[in-house]
């Protein structure tokens, strides 16, 4: 027999398709759903479930080797009824690869890079492996000696780990995870490293290094030493010895001041992280998984997980209250599954394989927390939305650990449990919470992300044919209608800020308890996250949003309270502070900081230039790029014996660069907002890929600027790609599916669609 979990309810045999929404749909059937060789949707939601609960039920025999079939199938039913009633979600690896050949099953790795060149580069391929495979990596960049330093090998010197995480970012460019998820990294470094300030401003510029999130690993020593105005010790890696020193205050200071300019670096309590480590033996923790919430060891992986706490309620006497019931066998059932999927993961890396399976380590977390307290009434920035964060994640936590504890008495503690924090006390899993990104797994759940608060009550959606629809947070609509002052017109006015805190006509105490990010002061969420982090093994993934006037001191203030509140990391996002990017709303409230506006230069009766021709899906492009005597003055494209939308889209296209050449844009700009733009049917050719007619348009004209004159070949040269602008997180309209992104968990995503980005 399979030993039960200690659940003392049966879930309800709902079926998926009976909960998801119109969006879940959309975002199940791009990227979750199997395909069949042509791209075509081969399997439903119901029958993905049962895929992934019928392959993690497996892990059973595993344990049990006399174990009946009957008794695997009963456990794979609760996993299923587990996952239906969306109450739980795996990480998207599991659900995307559970039960076919990939099997791939963890979403954050952390590799090592050994301060060698071959070191270096097989990590890079190790790294292009993971990405493959459909994870996300982190980095340590901390064991690289500086640049400049002497390499005895060659006689030559070094040239420092800015420059070597560049190579990282091109090889990542190239790699799509699985096909289904981005490449995404984190850099680290530690602030004693000598090439420290190179590091801090190494994403100052948007166009760089955009497939990774950088973050400051910080060490007590040194927020002691910003406390008191000291300076601190830059240490070399390559032999321990002191390199100088800095001011940290200062440095503090100018890692302030990148953040309130575009968001990084963020901030790791490096020291902090691994004073919780739980296996000190084993190794010490280098760096986080891209979104910060997983610290890791070098080659360690984790498997995670979220409760949807906004489906754990319900109504007693005409008000709503936490079912912990149900919620400690939601728990109970969870911790067990991702204790299998640990047993059913295949790994792209021996050392992967290895280290996973003697921590064993799970993250469980939860999803619809802002929606919780909706339901309950409580607004989240309030000292009552705090207590009922800690009592939740209190709850979770002790369950979670008596699970595991409940699991050693069949399955046995990790192996490494003598090397551990527990080798007097067995438990079955070294971490079991984290509190991780949810965001295509809450538009699955139609719930809000992980501990965020909600986005907007009310936002704008693009639809075909350029129409737009005003989407209404289903909560909120609700609320509405039951009180009366539900109206078109007002979602509508909604729609413009996503905020109702200045609309006087709605009851202020739905307005008290209807809070979006924007509304909520940044002291709040960093008190949130301090709150939820206090009952988490592992981190909390949480952005603390700004307004677009928010001050450096602001960001300064909100950094030394997530140090004094005991958070292992802080992510700071100011809005709009992105190059191009505007918010997220109808309106923007950016402002354009002494900018002289002046209208583009006429253009001259004689202008003289080149014509570049160009092979795409859509036919043959030929690009014509004139010059005058002030430089770049126009372009013209043509689309050979092609007509109407490819022919009228060139052209607009064509008249848009026109007016910014002569407005004094400088061509480079052009270009990096042209490249890598895709449509769905690139052109693969000898001399590279033209991913769409626009992507056409920027190759021509860089070969121009490049060379002021066309290839002799007629065929384009081979040139890295850059990634579209909505790749980069500039544009606010999604780039698969033109509804509004957001900004959270350090990402931006789509809520209609799924797509994501972490840089």
């Amino acid at each position: 027999m399979v030993e039960k979990t200690d659940t003392t309810c049966t879930f309800p045999h709902t079926e998926i398709d009976d909960n998801i929404s119109e969006n879940a749909k959309t975002v199940l059937e791009r990227r979750y759903l199997k395909k069949d060789g042509v791209g075509t949707v081969a399997e439903t939601p119901r029958n993905m479930l049962r895929r992934v609960s019928d392959n993690i039920a497996q892990a059973e025999f595993e344990y049990n080797k006399t174990a009946e079939k009957s008794d695997v199938a009963a456990i794979a039913d609760e996993f299923y009824y587990l996952m239906s009633n969306l109450y739980f979600l795996p990480n998207s690896p599991t659900l995307m690869n559970a039960g076919r050949d990939l099997q791939q099953l963890s979403a954050c790795f952390v590799l090592p890079i050994e301060d060698s060149m071959e070191g270096i580069f097989e990590t890079i391929k190790n790294g292009a492996l993971i990405h493959k495979s459909g994870g996300g990596t982190g980095y340590s960049f901390s064991r690289l000696r500086p640049k400049n330093d002497a390499v005895c090998s060659t006689q030559g010197v070094s040239s420092g780990p800015v420059s070597f995480m560049k190579a990282f970012d091109a090889a990542t460019e190239t790699v799509k995870q699985g096909g289904t998820r981005r490449g995404a990294n984190m850099a680290l470094l530690s602030i004693d490293h000598p090439d420290i300030l190179d590091f801090i401003s190494c994403k100052a510029d948007n166009n760089e290094l955009n497939n990774f999130n950088i973050s400051v690993g910080v060490t007590e020593e040194f927020m002691e030493a910003v406390e008191s105005g000291n300076d601190y010790n830059l240490i070399n890696p390559r032999n321990g010895k002191v390199q100088g020193a800095l001011n940290a205050a200062d440095v503090f200071n100018k890692i302030v001041k990148l953040s309130w300019k575009n968001g990084e670096p963020g901030m790791v309590f490096l020291d902090r992280m691994n004073a919780h480590n739980p296996t000190p033996e084993v190794g010490t923790i280098e760096s986080t998984n891209p979104c910060g919430e997983q610290p890791l060891l070098p080659y360690e992986a984790c498997n995670l997980g979220s409760i949807n706490l906004a489906r754990m309620l319900n109504e007693e006497n005409g008000a709503m209250q936490i079912d912990y019931d149900l919620l400690g066998c939601v728990v109970d059932t969870s911790v067990r599954f991702l204790d299998n999927v640990v047993e059913m993961s295949k790994f792209p890396l021996p050392q992967i394989a290895e280290m996973v399976a003697n921590n064993r380590k799970i993250g469980l977390g939860v999803m619809g927390f802002a929606d919780m307290l909706i339901m309950l009434g409580i607004p989240y920035n309030s000292d009552e939305g705090i207590n009922v964060g800690k009592g939740v994640m209190r709850f979770i936590q002790a369950r979670a650990d008596a699970a595991s504890r409940t699991l050693v008495k069949t399955r046995g503690a990790f192996p490494n449990v003598n090397k551990s924090i527990y080798k007097d006390t067995p438990i079955r899993n070294a971490t079991r919470t984290t509190i991780a990104p949810t965001g295509t797994l809450s538009i699955i759940a139609n719930c809000s992300s992980g501990v965020e608060p909600i986005f907007a009550l009310s936002f704008t959606k693009h639809v075909m044919d350029d129409d737009r629809l005003v989407e209404v947070n289903p909560l909120f609509e609700k609320q509405a209608k039951e009180m009366g002052f539900y109206s078109r017109e007002l979602m509508n006015q909604i729609a413009k800020s996503g905020s109702i805190q200045k609309i006087n006509e709605i009851p202020e105490s739905v307005r008290k308890v209807f809070v979006t990010s924007h509304d909520i002061s940044p002291e709040w969420h960093i008190k949130m996250q301090a709150a939820f982090q206090e009952f988490t093994d592992n981190a909390v993934s949480k952005t603390v949003n700004f307004p677009h006037s928010a001050t450096e001191d602001d960001i300064r203030q909100v950094y030394l309270l997530a140090y004094k509140l005991a958070c292992k990391g802080v992510t700071v996002y100011r809005d709009g502070s992105r190059d191009l990017q505007v918010l997220n709303v109808a309106e923007s409230t950016k402002v354009k900081e002494e900018e002289e506006i002046k209208a583009p230069r006429r253009r001259p009766t004689q202008t003289i230039g080149r014509t570049i021709k160009m092979s795409t899906a859509c036919g043959n492009l030929y690009v014509t790029i004139n010059e005058d005597d002030n430089g770049l003055c126009e372009v013209f494209s043509t689309m050979g014996k092609s007509g109407g939308c490819s022919a009228s889209f060139t052209e607009a296209v064509s008249r848009m660069i026109s007016l910014a050449l002569r407005a004094d844009v400088e061509p480079e700009s052009i270009i990096r907002q042209l490249k890598g733009i895709r449509c769905p049917t690139p052109k693969m050719q000898k001399g590279g890929t033209i991913n769409s007619c626009s992507d056409a348009i920027g190759q021509a004209l860089e070969m121009y600027v490049q060379n002021r004159t066309p290839l002799p070949s007629e065929e384009p040269r081979q040139m890295t790609l850059d990634g579209s602008i909505a790749d980069r997180g500039y544009c606010p309209d999604c780039p698969e599916c033109g509804s509004m992104l957001e900004m959270s968990e350090g990402c931006m995503k789509c809520r209609s669609c799924g797509f994501s980005r972490c840089s």
